[in-house]
Parts: structure tokens; sequence; C-alpha cells
């Protein structure tokens, strides 16, 4: 599976901001614009930003439009969504990809955005897994610097840091993933991703233990934890347990699932609903290895 990289971005271009599910307040756009300013980019705002329509930005045909106008529009070289929440879904099915298949642009978002990640992968481009306006002030400088490299074509490899909990090994493929949640959700469908030989990346937010099973399980009937050939564990940020404890912490829920499977695994991978919030090529070719020393992330 080879996906199609769009073209890194150059001093000038421009960006478009978006809100494609919930609202979104104003200070944050204008932190993004700024970032934006300071990189070297220009930025436009889709009609709805700032909008408010009940808990989305618009209604679903207002944020619809908006998404569709930085799809189309000739001089946009990257779609930066504001913020997640809910409501990507209600869009997807509605959306005309011809213009994006011919010219292909950057999508970045992360959480509920991982719903247009799973449609772009389909018809055979990359996309970016990245924090988004709402995030921008409170991120690390680490991360703003490798959304930054990313966007101009810079694939500096991570070196992060092992996890006594790691699993060793060495694997090369096609990196999938994003939001737990959303993953679970778009199983079903036809934007599923392809999980055959994949480096599979999850992570989660505010979600009980025995969600996390739950899902994994799905994943696991599916068929998709079989085919994987490594796996990458973000931030589980805020998680739940019940009154009763569920008995495992995630790390022995996550492993458990892997009694019988060799592959490389990797916990606290820097990305997700966190301050170091670290973007990724999503689509792209990379290669794991997990050691003693380091869990290494690299692109091919």
């Amino acid at each position: 599976m080879n996906l199609i990289a769009p073209p890194a971005l150059q001093s000038g271009d421009l960006v478009y901001l978006c809100a494609p599910a919930k609202a979104i307040e104003e200070s944050y756009i204008l932190a993004a614009e700024k970032w934006l300013t300071h990189i070297g980019l220009r930025s436009i705002r889709s009609k709805n930003l700032t909008g408010r329509h009940h808990y989305f930005s618009g209604s679903a045909y207002e944020r619809l439009a908006d998404l569709q106008e930085g799809i189309d529009h000739p001089e946009v070289k990257a779609i930066w969504c504001a913020r997640g929440g809910y409501g990507s879904v209600q869009l997807v099915d509605n959306l005309q990809w011809a213009s994006f298949i011919r010219e292909p642009k950057w999508l970045i978002g992360f959480s509920d955005i991982c719903v247009l990640h799973h449609k772009i992968q389909s018809v055979g481009i990359q996309s970016m897994h990245a924090t988004m306006a709402l995030n921008i002030e409170k991120n690390s400088a680490a991360s703003k610097t490798r959304l930054k490299e990313l966007l101009f074509g810079e694939k500096t490899p991570f070196a992060i840091a092992p996890h006594r909990q790691n699993k060793f090994g060495k694997a090369s493929g096609v990196l999938i993933g994003g939001n737990l949640s959303i993953i679970y959700s778009m199983l079903a469908t036809p934007e599923r991703y392809d999980f055959s030989g994949a480096i599979l990346f999850i992570e989660d937010l505010a979600e009980h233990l025995y969600h996390i099973d739950r899902m994994l399980y799905a994943l696991r009937k599916n068929g998709a934890l079989a085919q994987i050939s490594g796996l990458i564990i973000g931030g589980l940020t805020d998680l739940e347990d019940t009154d009763i404890p569920f008995g495992k912490a995630v790390e022995e829920l996550i492993l458990a699932h892997f009694n019988y499977r060799k592959i490389p695994i990797c916990f606290d991978f820097p990305a997700g609903h966190i301050d170091d919030n670290q973007a990724l090529l999503l689509g792209a070719k990379v290669e794991l290895e997990v050691s003693e020393l380091q869990c290494l992330l690299s692109y091919l």
C-alpha cells in the first residue's frame, strides 16, 4: 500500500482553518493564526469557523460547506481543523473528494478528526495527526517544532525513552491510527483502516478501563490485532475505573490482547490528548524498533 504524500509546504503558502465539529472560541483561532504567521505561512478562515449551532460550530450543512470549500480551494495547501469534539462523521459521506484526489493537500487534526483521516487514507492519501488551534498555546515547544518540520517536509525520527512494559522487536509498515474510540466506531464502515502489516497507533481520552478493553476486543475479533506488525500507545489520558476496580492497569489490559503475538509494542508515545502532542504522518511508511535503550520510530 503506497499512499500519496501531499506536497510539503513552502514559506507563504496558504492554510485553511475550519471547525468540522465542536464550536470554538475566537481566542484560540487568534493564537493559531499568530503561530502560522510566526512560521511563515498565511491563513484564511472558513465562513463558520467561530460560529455556534448548539454544540457545533454550525449546522451540518454549514460545516459541510466550510470543509468542502477548503478541499476545493485552489490556493490552499493545508486544512487545519480547529478542534475535535464530535461531528466529523455527520459530514464525511457528503463530502466530494475529486479535487482533493487530483491535488492532495494536508489535512491536520486529531481526536474526532480521525474520522476524516480514515476517509483520506481510503482514497490513498496521507494526512497529519497533530495538534489543533484549540491546543496550540498549551502545546510543548517540541510538539510545535515537530508540526512545523512535518509541514515543511522534514521527517525527523522519534527516539522515545524506554517504558518498562514495552515489548522488544522491529517492524515496518504503513502508520495508521489515532483515537481508539474513532477507530472502533469506523470498523464496520467502508473507510475502515487497512490493518494488514500496519503499525497501529492508538490514544484516547476520559474512557473507562473496561471501554478500552471492549474496543480492543472488537479489534481483536475483527482480525485487526492479528494483522498489525507493531503497536504504538500514545496518551491514554484521564482514564476512569469503576467503583469496583477493573483489576488491571491499562498497560496490563493492552498486553493481555497480545499474549500470543510477538510484535514490537511501545508505551507512552508523546501523541494524543496531552500537551506534548507530537505530529505523525498517517499513511506514511515507517519502521518501529523497540529495544532496552529506546523506542525508535523512523520514516522510510
